[in-house]
């Protein structure tokens, strides 16, 4: 799952965790429309716990690594042309880096000695996206979620999203060793911090790298509310408990479709 934030240079890891409630617009009951308890709404199962098959992951890596590397080489000629669109409509920078949670490989330690400073949930990392959004359009440093129609959105930046061609400079970070194509959505590390608390099962989705793409995407469009975010764990620790190149294979034909017709996009 990502929640469907606005962008920032980077997260500064040195401020405090803030609280969801603290998140614009006014608090995250707005900005998601939590369905409050006892409503109709049943949760989905999660399980109590999900580990990737180790002898897959070598041959997944292999072919997410050739299959970036052909698109980054096919896509090319796009990316240019998305990046001066980009520059010519909208002043400041054509990329934008953002800080993500990435992979988390602690739980096959059997020890419990962890040197790590701050638990950020696993390994930081800067994910690259084309500006789809104003500059400063988190002024004061808090995660804001964007909405449908958000005013901070640029004209190109709404077709970009809606075809997810924004995403397309993370073909970088699958090379990096950042991400794969297919995996969960990468999330920033205060959004993270309160999810694992709200969500216990929230933290198995590190157990692989992060993707561009996921099997939670397929199925499910962005976030609307707290439950929309417990669906697509389960759907990211479904993928988990069967990651393979056929899998991966599959859930990349299966993007295909929502990229062309923008399904679930703001």
């Amino acid at each position: 799952m990502e929640a469907a934030v606005s962008e920032r240079e980077a997260v500064a890891l040195s401020a405090p965790m803030d609280s969801l409630n603290s998140y614009r617009p006014q608090n995250l009951n707005t900005a998601l429309h939590l369905v409050p308890v006892g409503s109709a709404f049943t949760a989905p199962m999660l399980p109590a716990d999900v580990r990737p098959r180790e002898y897959t992951e070598a041959a997944v890596r292999a072919v997410n690594v050739a299959v970036a590397l052909i698109g980054i080489v096919v896509t090319s000629p796009l990316m240019a042309i998305l990046a001066l669109l980009v520059k010519l409509t909208s002043p400041g920078p054509v990329l934008y880096s953002q800080t993500r949670v990435g992979v988390d490989r602690r739980y096959k330690r059997d020890d419990a000695d962890d040197r790590r400073v701050h638990d950020y949930g696993g390994k930081l990392f800067e994910m690259y996206k084309f500006r789809s959004m104003v500059t400063d359009s988190e002024a004061d440093g808090r995660a804001v979620w964007a909405e449908p129609r958000d005013p901070r959105v640029t004209p190109v930046g709404r077709v970009l999203r809606k075809v997810r061609l924004d995403e397309l400079p993370q073909l970088y970070n699958v090379l990096r060793g950042d991400m794969n194509v297919v995996g969960p959505r990468p999330e920033r590390p205060s959004i993270f911090a309160e999810l694992r608390k709200t969500i216990p099962e929230y933290q198995m989705r590190q157990r692989v790298r992060p993707g561009i793409t996921g099997w939670a995407q397929v199925n499910q469009s962005y976030d609307a509310n707290i439950d929309d975010v417990k669906q697509k764990v389960a759907y990211d620790l479904e993928y988990i408990g069967r990651q393979s190149v056929s899998e991966d294979l599959r859930i990349m034909l299966k993007t295909l479709p929502v990229m062309l017709f923008g399904r679930g996009a703001w």
